[in-house]
């Protein structure tokens, strides 16, 4: 319920381990900013993953550890290492791959979901501001759009919802979900869980999630 203290659920970086696990080996996957972006440690070299980055970039591993170089950086900013064959673009060409559907996954951060797959996370009313980025061509885009979240807010409000009362980023667009909580498949029936995270009960999990959440499929504990 909000306000209560959640139940202790998993790490950034795990949340990050786990998103990892969802993306085929020979894909062309987009980390957002933020959670997602920790992605990218989490891959093995022979998944051969290929990460776009909207500003140009096909072909990138994780956050570099090296030298600050201003033109080697991801969408957010941050320096990346270039894997072999890397290639670089201007940001039309990096959009047509994106809005032309040639990105196979996408994994993105999240202010709410609803129980219909809508994604709301670049504007919170509250605070004001805001922008939408290239997050909306993303979850439009993507064939698979994979979203990587807190279950719940600071406050302790769910941020998985029936209706999100969030200005929207894109409708019907979130396959799956992966909190510090569980793992929350969008179906054409609602959201249906499918992992719960170490040490995390069901019904920790219905109780902060504000949307019906079908518990009847098969359930397993997360491996991490």
């Amino acid at each position: 319920m909000p306000g209560a203290s959640p139940p202790a659920g998993l790490s950034r970086e795990l949340i990050a381990l786990r998103a990892a696990r969802e993306l085929e080996p020979g894909s062309v996957v987009n980390l957002g900013i933020g959670l997602p972006t920790l992605v990218a440690g989490f891959v093995e070299p022979t998944d051969q993953i290929l990460f776009q980055a909207e500003n140009g970039i096909l072909g990138y591993a994780g956050i570099s550890e090296s030298d600050f170089d201003p033109d080697l950086i991801n969408a957010g900013g941050q320096p990346v290492d270039l894997v072999a064959g890397a290639s670089f673009f201007d940001t039309a060409d990096s959009f047509a791959m994106i809005r032309g559907g040639h990105i196979e996954a996408a994994v993105l951060g999240g202010l709410q979901v609803s129980a219909q797959g809508d994604l709301a996370n670049w504007y919170v009313p509250a605070r004001g501001g805001g922008s939408v980025g290239g997050a909306m061509d993303l979850a439009v885009g993507a064939r698979k759009l994979i979203v990587a979240m807190a279950h719940v807010t600071r406050e302790g409000a769910p941020r998985i919802v029936e209706v999100s009362d969030y200005p929207l980023t894109a409708e019907r667009c979130v396959d799956v979900i992966i909190t510090d909580l569980a793992v929350i498949d969008v179906t054409k029936f609602g959201l249906a869980l499918r992992e719960t995270a170490p040490g995390v009960s069901v019904a920790e999990i219905v109780g902060r999630t504000g949307a019906k959440l079908d518990t009847s499929g098969p359930l397993s504990e997360m491996s991490l």
